[in-house]
């Protein structure tokens, strides 16, 4: 399995606090069958400002230990990026790390409270410009919990849409829980991720959840989210 969005980095956002940490989370996520995670630190978000050359260097460095440490998980570099007027041009710049920095497809995540004007055309600007958005967290926006429909004309502009493991199973908040099902139910889930940042609360397992989606869209359907889709789009592919 690979993980598209994890908070994995020591000492970048509000994710492990230490090197040490970190191996830790992998080892974890190792054990869950997860081959690949992509470091996701938080990014033009107002409070943390990961910058691509540090996020490259802390993916290095983690890596590094990891294989010292003989934890079989490869890190990628990627990010989680706020929405904001100027993203083509910093993703164009080098400034916004785009997943496994291959400039085709971004994290984006959105105001927890509302849905922002115009969103749509901002989803079909960035798809002219060669970039796909993934939609972080989307069981989480209480825009999409009130209409979840929402995220269907997105998606038919171009966006992707990512869930959390931690939001299909019984310990999710209701809201989360009840919008992660209709969503994977109407087929407008591309991606299922951890959204760790730390062993509590969202550990980096993602076997629990695929057990939750086999049982609303099959089995093979729901490997496909932690699997093919994740593979396809680290290579910069379509799904």
């Amino acid at each position: 399995m690979i993980d598209i969005h994890a908070h994995i980095l020591p000492f970048i956002d509000d994710g492990p606090k230490t090197i040490e940490e970190s191996i830790e989370i992998c080892k974890v996520a190792a054990n869950d069958g997860i081959k690949k995670i992509v470091a996701t630190p938080h990014s033009k978000d107002g409070a943390y400002e990961a910058n691509s050359g540090d996020i490259l260097k802390g993916v290095d460095q983690l890596n590094l230990q990891l294989r010292a440490n003989q934890v079989d998980i490869e890190i990628l570099p990627g990010a989680e990026v706020r929405i904001n007027e100027g993203l083509v041009k910093c993703i164009k710049s080098g400034e916004v790390l785009t997943i496994n920095n291959g400039g085709k497809y971004l994290l984006l995540e959105l105001p927890f409270v509302f849905v922002p004007p115009g969103l749509d055309n901002f989803v079909f600007s960035l798809k002219i410009s060669g970039i796909v958005p993934i939609i972080a967290h989307a069981e989480r926006i209480s825009a999409f919990q009130k209409n979840p429909g929402l995220l269907d004309q997105l998606v038919r502009v171009g966006a992707r849409v990512q869930i959390n493991a931690h939001g299909l199973t019984k310990r999710a908040n209701p809201r989360e829980r009840k919008c992660a099902e209709w969503l994977l139910k109407n087929r407008l889930v591309h991606f299922i991720a951890s959204d760790t940042h730390s062993l509590k609360g969202r550990p980096p397992i993602l076997s629990e959840a695929v057990e939750c989606a086999s049982r609303i869209v099959g089995e093979e359907s729901a490997m496909a989210l932690v699997c093919h889709n994740p593979e396809q789009i680290i290579n910069g592919l379509d799904i």
